[in-house]
């Protein structure tokens, strides 16, 4: 009777092992081409193009085949790209050039360079008002864009240095403060910040995901936690453990999971059981360093740089 128990026991537990997986795994490794590191990754979805951040340039893939099918060279500190496909339009932050560069999404040719504050990092663009947003991250400030064309509007003081920022499609840009360990909500129309909220017990707010049909808010938090945050009036619901120095968060809508990568050398999933309760999933390993990602919802593939053995390649990890 007691060994049934046992084995019973070991089946459940290999059950629920099993309906904690993701599942993921390393599907392919793709050589980046250049020196230096990278930053923040970008998918445009319906053009099916990869764009990855690499010092001094940025990479462009075909998200489906994986090929490199360009760049986009002669840049300095690159961080950031946001794309604006009703207007042909891409736009990469030049942190060592206090810049906007925008280049044409065909030919992937610059086309333009805009001004703004000190050191712009992230940056998204709000198709509800047509406009790109620069996160200038050494001027504690955020610099305004409209997109048809192509025209610094206005520069926010935000009060703190931002990090990174995501757009709700209805007019609204969030974007978190990592000295001051805030969430402010801008009005793109208006070009105002109307809500300032504090994120404790979360401390250090580094990258951001966004569930529109829940209208929740992730923060990965420099504390090492993940924070669920309501999105429309800034409570925090609750915090979750994750690894050390996360720097990018994504959320899969039809997969019901948002993924956190860390420094450490991991990607930290959590289940959406409702808006308000998430289970954490199995831990999927990467590598040292590689702390930022992005999620392809098409194909649901997880795109990580990565640094091995001074080479730096983009590991595709899907189910």
């Amino acid at each position: 009777m007691q060994r049934g128990k046992i084995i019973l026991a070991a089946v459940l537990a290999l059950a629920t092992l099993g309906a904690n997986s993701t599942g993921y795994h390393v599907f392919k490794k793709v050589a980046l081409p250049g020196a230096g590191g990278w930053d923040y990754l970008t998918v445009d979805e319906a053009a099916r193009r990869l764009y990855v951040s690499h010092a001094t340039q940025v990479v462009v893939l075909d998200a489906d085949s994986l090929e490199i099918v360009g760049k986009i060279s002669d840049l300095s500190g690159v961080h950031g790209i946001a794309v604006a496909p009703e207007f042909g339009y891409g736009y990469v932050t030049a942190g060592q050039m206090d810049a906007v560069v925008v280049f044409d999404l065909k030919t992937l040719a610059k086309v333009g360079e805009i001004k703004v504050g000190k050191k712009p990092d992230a940056i998204v663009y709000d198709p509800s008002t047509k406009r790109v947003v620069a996160m200038n991250g050494d001027s504690g400030s955020a610099t305004v864009i409209e997109a048809a064309e192509n025209r610094a509007i206005k520069t926010l003081d935000l009060g703190g240095g931002p990090e990174f920022t995501v757009a709700d499609g209805k007019g609204n840009v969030f974007v978190n403060l990592e000295d001051r360990s805030e969430l402010l909500r801008v009005d793109t129309r208006r070009v105002e910040v109307m809500n300032r909220w504090p994120v404790a017990p979360c401390k250090a707010p580094s990258s951001l995901a966004f569930d529109a049909e829940n209208r929740r808010l992730f923060l990965g938090c420099r504390s090492k936690v993940m924070a669920v945050l309501d999105a429309d009036n800034g409570k925090v619901i609750a915090t979750y453990p994750i690894g050390d120095h996360v720097d990018a968060s994504a959320f899969d809508p039809a997969a019901k999971v948002v993924f956190n990568s860390t420094g450490d050398g991991n990607v930290f999933a959590f289940h959406q059981d409702s808006a308000d309760k998430y289970t954490a999933l199995d831990v999927i390993p990467t590598v040292q360093g590689s702390k930022t990602m992005t999620l392809d919802r098409k194909t649901q593939r997880l795109f990580v740089p990565a640094r091995e053995n001074d080479a730096i390649s983009l590991w595709v990890l899907q189910r």
